[in-house]
C-alpha cells in the first residue's frame, strides 16, 4: 500500500461513517456503494489478491478528529478465553452496557464481541440472558497490574484477587436498579469450585473457610465463577452473570468522554498515588481518573469502605456524563467509548455474544438514574481481632438488605403503573370492611419463594393483627399474580385484607369459601410469583429499609471527604 492511498483513507472523519436511523434510533455503519463493507470502522485491509477500495471522502473537516482508539487497517482477532484477564475497575463494565446500544449496527457490534473476552464459569451463574426477567450482575475488579503507567496501583506480583466488587441487581420492571459493593476484607466462606482450564480440562477448587472475600478470585486457580459462587454463599443471592476490565479502562473511558466531574470537601494532595485536587469541584480523565478512584489515603479513615463510597459516586457521576446529550449525540465518542471498553472487558460465556450483550444494554438503559441506588454490604469491625483489619456482615442489617434484593424491591420510591380496572373490578374494593381480628384466611403458595406462606402468616398474626390466619401449604398449581378468593358473605373481610396487603380489585376472586382446620368457613389467599416479601404491599416497589451507613443514588452529586 502506497503512502498516498494511506493518507487519504486516514483522512475520512470516524463520525461521517455513522449515520443516525430515524426509524430505528440507532447510528448505522454507511459507506458508499462502491466501498468495502468492512467489520470495524474505517477502511479495510489490503492483500496482493485484492488492493484495497478507499470509499470516496464525504467531506472534508479542517482539523480532523482523533482517530478512533483501538485495532485499525485490520482484522480483529478473537482473545482466547482466560480466566486470568481480569479487570480492576467497574466503570469500564457499566460504561460498555451503556454504550452498546447507543452505537448500535450489527456489522460493528459484531466487531466489539471480537474485543470481549469470555470464561466459562458453568453452573455458577444463568446459562442465558432473559430480557422479561430481574438480572443480577457481579462486576468485579482485581489488584493485578496491567498496562504500562499502572506500577504504582495493587499488590506487586499480585495473581488479581477480588479487590473491587459490585452486585449490580436490575428490577424485572426496570423501573429501579441496585448497586450492591462487597468489601473485600469481608470474611466469608468460599464454597468448593469448578474451574475451566486453559486446555478445557475442569478442576475443583477446594473451599476455604473463614477468608477475606478478595480470596475468592485469584487463589489456588480461583476464577470469576468462584466469586460468583461465594457472593451466593455469602448473601443468599445468585449473579446471573460477570463482568470484568482493568486499571486502562478508567483512563480510555475517562479521556473519551472528556472527563468526568468530582467534588472533594477538602483539598488532595496523596503523595502515594499522586492525585491532587483542589477542594470543591474538578474534571478528571485518564491518569488522574484513576488515582482519584483508586487512593485509599486522601478520605476518611484511609480504609477500604471511604474508598467505596468515592468510587460509589465517580460511578455515578460517570453514567449522569454516559446519558449525557452530549455524549449520546457523538458518534464519535461514542465509538471511541465502546472500543475502549470491549478492549478492556471480560465477561462469561452467556453473555459473550453480540446479540446478548446488545439487549442487555438496551434493558439496563431503561433503568433511571435516580433509581440506581448505591449501597455496600452493612458490616461491623471482626469481633474476634484486636487489631481491626477486617469485617464481617452486620447480622442485624445485612439479611434484610439481601432479602430486599433477592424479592426485587426498590430502595427508591417508584411508582407503580397501574392497569385501569372496570367499574365492576373496581368496585370489590368499596365497602364496610370488617375489623383484622375478624378476617379468617388461610394462605396458600402459588408461585412464590419457598417458605413465602410461612413468612407472610407470621406478619399477619403479629404485625397486622389477623389472628384467625393459617398456613394451607402449597397450591394446586403456579400462578402469576397473587389472588383472594372468597364467597359474597366474605366481602367485608376481603376488603379488610386487600388494604392490608395492597390488593388490586382484579386480584379479589368472589367464589366460594373454604373450611379451615376448625371446620369454620375462610377465604383463601394464593400468593403467586408477584408476592415480594413478608408485609411488602403488591401495590409498592419499596419498603422500609435498614438505616444504612453508605447509600447514594446515580443522579446525586456528592463531594468525597
Amino acid at each position: 500500500m502506497d503512502a498516498q492511498g494511506r493518507g487519504r483513507a486516514d483522512d475520512v472523519d470516524p463520525a461521517d461513517q455513522w449515520v443516525l436511523n430515524p426509524r430505528t434510533g440507532e447510528y448505522e455503519l454507511r459507506l458508499s456503494p462502491s466501498a468495502p463493507q468492512s467489520p470495524v470502522p474505517g477502511p479495510r485491509r489490503a492483500t496482493p489478491d485484492s488492493p484495497r477500495e478507499v470509499p470516496p471522502q464525504r467531506r472534508r473537516r479542517p482539523a480532523p478528529e482523533e482517530p478512533v482508539p483501538g485495532r485499525r487497517g485490520r482484522r480483529p482477532e478473537k482473545k482466547k478465553s482466560k480466566g486470568k484477564r481480569v479487570l480492576l475497575w467497574t466503570g469500564g463494565t457499566m460504561a460498555f452496557v451503556v454504550l452498546v446500544a447507543g452505537v448500535g449496527g450489527y456489522v460493528y457490534l459484531k466487531h466489539l464481541e471480537g474485543n470481549v473476552s469470555t470464561t466459562d464459569v458453568g453452573t455458577a451463574g444463568s446459562s442465558s440472558f432473559k430480557k422479561d426477567e430481574a438480572f443480577n450482575i457481579l462486576i468485579i475488579g482485581t489488584d493485578k497490574r496491567t498496562g504500562a503507567g499502572n506500577e504504582g496501583y495493587g499488590d506487586k506480583g499480585s495473581v488479581g484477587h477480588a479487590d473491587t466488587n459490585i452486585l449490580l441487581h436490575v428490577s424485572k420492571d426496570r423501573s429501579n436498579a441496585t448497586a450492591l459493593s462487597i468489601p473485600r476484607d469481608l470474611i466469608v466462606d468460599i464454597p468448593e469450585c469448578e474451574t475451566t482450564q486453559e486446555d478445557g480440562t475442569k478442576k475443583v477448587i477446594q473451599g476455604s473457610s473463614g477468608v477475606r472475600f478478595n480470596q475468592s478470585l485469584g487463589d489456588l486457580g480461583r476464577d470469576a465463577g468462584c466469586t460468583m459462587r461465594t457472593v451466593k454463599e455469602t448473601t443468599g443471592i445468585k449473579p446471573d452473570h460477570f463482568m470484568m476490565a482493568d486499571f486502562n479502562a478508567v483512563k480510555t473511558l475517562t479521556t473519551a468522554v472528556d472527563g468526568v466531574d468530582v467534588c472533594v470537601e477538602h483539598a488532595v494532595d496523596d503523595p502515594k498515588s499522586h492525585l491532587k485536587l483542589p477542594a470543591g469541584e474538578s474534571r478528571v480523565e485518564g491518569e488522574q481518573a484513576l488515582a482519584f478512584v483508586r487512593t485509599r489515603h486522601a478520605f476518611g479513615n484511609e480504609g477500604d469502605l471511604d474508598r467505596i463510597k468515592v468510587q460509589q459516586q465517580f460511578l455515578g457521576s460517570l453514567m449522569r456524563k454516559m446519558s449525557s446529550s452530549d455524549t449520546l449525540t457523538s458518534p464519535t465518542k461514542l465509538v471511541k467509548l465502546a472500543e475502549a471498553a470491549t478492549n478492556a472487558l471480560t465477561v462469561d460465556k452467556a453473555i459473550g455474544k453480540v446479540g446478548t450483550l446488545k439487549d442487555m444494554a438496551l434493558e439496563l438503559k431503561k433503568v433511571p438514574t435516580k433509581n440506581i441506588t448505591f449501597t455496600t454490604v452493612p458490616v461491623i469491625d471482626n469481633p474476634a481481632e484486636k487489631v481491626k483489619a477486617t469485617v464481617v456482615v452486620n447480622e442485624a442489617k445485612g439479611p434484610q438488605v439481601f432479602d430486599m434484593i433477592k424479592n426485587d424491591i426498590s430502595f427508591t420510591e417508584v411508582k407503580q403503573k397501574k392497569k385501569k380496572e372496570s367499574a365492576a373490578v373496581a368496585a370489590r374494593l368499596k365497602g364496610e370492611k370488617s375489623e383484622p381480628s375478624e378476617v379468617r384466611v388461610r394462605v396458600m403458595n402459588g408461585g412464590a419463594p419457598a417458605g413465602s406462606a410461612q413468612q407472610e402468616l407470621a406478619y399477619l398474626q403479629t404485625d397486622a393483627g389477623v389472628a384467625k390466619s393459617e398456613n394451607a401449604g402449597n397450591a394446586p398449581a403456579e400462578i402469576a399474580k397473587t389472588t383472594l378468593e372468597y364467597s359474597p358473605d366474605q366481602a367485608d373481610q376481603a376488603r379488610a385484607l386487600a388494604e392490608i396487603l395492597g390488593l388490586s380489585g382484579a386480584a379479589m376472586k368472589p367464589g366460594e369459601s373454604v373450611t379451615n382446620s376448625q371446620g369454620l368457613p375462610t377465604m383463601t389467599l394464593t400468593l403467586g410469583g408477584d408476592f415480594r416479601g413478608a408485609g411488602v404491599k403488591l401495590d409498592s416497589a419499596s419498603v422500609k429499609k435498614p438505616d444504612l451507613d453508605t447509600e447514594s443514588t446515580a443522579d446525586q452529586k456528592l463531594c468525597a471527604s
